[in-house]
Parts: C-alpha cells; sequence; structure tokens
C-alpha cells in the first residue's frame, strides 16, 4: 500500500484521531524525529510523541487507544523492544504502522500497515526510512485537519533522493579533510537545530560512539549557550549541522561564536547544497536532516577509513547478551 492508501484506511476505520505516537529505538528512533517535528509544527488539534521503544513498553500513555496512531519503526524489522511496542499498541486499539525493510520480519507482522524501504543500494536510499515516516506524517497532517502546504511537501519528497546523490557526489574531499583531522580527537561535539537535532544526536551516538568508538556528545544549538559553550576552546572537536530555515539564525550565532574562540570546527551546511534552491521555503527545513544525514554517512565513511575502524566493527552489539 502507498502512504496515501495508509492512511485512507486508517481514517475509514478510525475517523477521529487525537495522538500520533512515534516508536523506535536508536538511530530508527532519530530517523522518526523530523516526522515529529514537522507534526510539532503544523497541527492544531493532533499531538504527536516520539518515545524509545522500551520506554513506550514500560510507561504506556493512556492515550494509546482507538484514537492513536502508532509508528513503529526498525531497520532490520528485528529490535525486540520495537516490535513488543508494535505489539502492545495492536493490542491497545491504535493503528499500526510499521516502518523497515524487511517485509516478513516480525516487526512488519507486528503492525496493521507497513511501509517498506530501502536501504543499502545508494546514500539517498539510506534516507528512505525518514523521507517516508515525513510522507506519512503530511499525510496523516492533510487528512485529518488539512495541510495548505501539501502539494509544495510532495515535491518536496520527489526531488530529495536526487538533491541527496548530487551532494554526495561531491562531498569526499571535504569528508577526507574532516577525517584527516579528527581522527585523533579526543571527544566530538556534534551540534544543530530544528528538524536537524536528533540528526546530530544520530550521528553523535551511532556513527562515532557506536560504529568507531570516539566519545561524543550532542546538543541543540539553542541550548549551546546555557553551558556547554563553556567547554569551547581552539583544542575541542565541533561539528555543526546547519540549516536551511527558520532555526538558521540559532546555527549561525553558534558558528560566530565558535569561529570567535578558534575551535576546532567543521560545518556541513545544507546551503551549500542547494536544497533551499529547489525545495519551497514553506517546507525547506523538514528536508534538511535527509541531505545533511546522507552526506553524513560519507563523513562517518571517510574517518573509518583513516582510522582503520570499519563501520561495522563492534565490541559488545550482536555479540553478547544484554
Amino acid at each position: 500500500m502507498t502512504v496515501k492508501e495508509i492512511v485512507a484506511s486508517i481514517h475509514e476505520k478510525q475517523p477521529e484521531i487525537t495522538s500520533v505516537f512515534f516508536v523506535g529505538c536508536g538511530a530508527s528512533m532519530s530517523d522518526l524525529y523530523p516526522a515529529k517535528y514537522f507534526l510539532d509544527a503544523k497541527c492544531r488539534r493532533l499531538r504527536s510523541v516520539i518515545y524509545t521503544a522500551n520506554e513506550f513498553n514500560y510507561a504506556t500513555p493512556v492515550s494509546v487507544d482507538s484514537s492513536a496512531i502508532v509508528i513503529t519503526c526498525s531497520l532490520s524489522g528485528t529490535t525486540p523492544e520495537t516490535v513488543a511496542a508494535s505489539k502492545k499498541a495492536m493490542e491497545l486499539g491504535a493503528a499500526v504502522v510499521s516502518v523497515t525493510i524487511a517485509p516478513e520480519s516480525p516487526l512488519a507482522k507486528a503492525s496493521h500497515y507497513q511501509i517498506i524501504h530501502g536501504f543499502a543500494s545508494s546514500y539517498s536510499a539510506k534516507m528512505e526510512k525518514p523521507v517516508n515516516v515525513l510522507a506519512l506524517a503530511a499525510e496523516i497532517l492533510n487528512t485529518y485537519e488539512g495541510y495548505a502546504d501539501y502539494d509544495k511537501m510532495q515535491d518536496g519528497i520527489r526531488k530529495i533522493y536526487g538533491l541527496i546523490d548530487n551532494a554526495v557526489s561531491t562531498v569526499t574531499p571535504a569528508a577526507k579533510a574532516f577525517a584527516d583531522s579528527y581522527k585523533d580527537v579526543p571527544i566530538m561535539y556534534v551540534m544543530s537545530s530544528g528538524a536537524t537535532h536528533m540528526t546530530a544526536y544520530s550521528f553523535s551516538s551511532f556513527l562515532m560512539m557506536e560504529m568507531q568508538w570516539v566519545n561524543s556528545s550532542q546538543f541543540h544549538d539553542g541550548e549551546f549557550f546555557h553551558g556547554p559553550f563553556e567547554m569551547a576552546d581552539k583544542h575541542v572537536a565541533y561539528l555543526l549541522l546547519m540549516n536551511d530555515g527558520p532555526t538558521r539564525p540559532m546555527d549561525s550565532r553558534a558558528l560566530t561564536f565558535l569561529q570567535r574562540f578558534d575551535t576546532k570546527l567543521t560545518v556541513v551546511d545544507a546551503k551549500d547544497y542547494g536544497l533551499g534552491s529547489a525545495i519551497d521555503s514553506s517546507v525547506v527545513e523538514y528536508f534538511n536532516p535527509m541531505l545533511i544525514g546522507g552526506l553524513l554517512r560519507v563523513y562517518a565513511e571517510q574517518l573509518a577509513i583513516v582510522r582503520n575502524h570499519p563501520l561495522t566493527m563492534r565490541r559488545y552489539m550482536w555479540k553478547l547478551e544484554y
């Protein structure tokens, strides 16, 4: 079923929806964030909430019932906590949509509807998960409340994959420079704002700590000046993800401060790759995470090469009971 068909089917059965829950773990939870951010900004009546799966399981909101849509996400479709959350949401009467690459996976089977996406074929394919969930959120909003910029959102969805592939085709020199400069840093701080807030979290927690064993922390640009800026000096490494859209002034303020104190700074800026030239200003902010996320995969790969530490290397994950 297409996203439009999924939402039409839900609407037919559940014409009154009050809540949309996004549930996942790790990078999959991060990939849900742009859609949640979009609904927060554009919904007048619907509320949206994001949960890490086991918190959803152990502290299940009372509003998970027939008035809710629950979107569960796991790349492999086998994450135990997310499968359990999906089953629980079904038992409580919510409409459950799973998002995975595996149509026969436990997660897909523990849902009413499935969005099956790609991943391995290209850098843009790695962003199919957040793009599809954003498309789902736009369809939910348009169906239940109406959405004036729906057509502009659809245009952005059609264009984003080509923009990612074009951007990635030119980024290797910058990614190599980043890798050479950051290969020995004791800690890396990753910063952003808006819909890209959780992209920074994902890069820090998963591509750095999980896949590279590099100490890292992440914070929102708006919070930088409320504590974390005390760490800024010329020996400290920062990765600043700059958005095209309304939260850019926060990114720019952080940039000015980091430059002022001559920090070890790398900037990945969506404006440098033509995002706002291709996608309408009314919806452009929601596509920053996909463009920047595609680029960051190349940054991580180049760092892995220089450090001789493959992104697939693990000490604990998949090796121990935990």
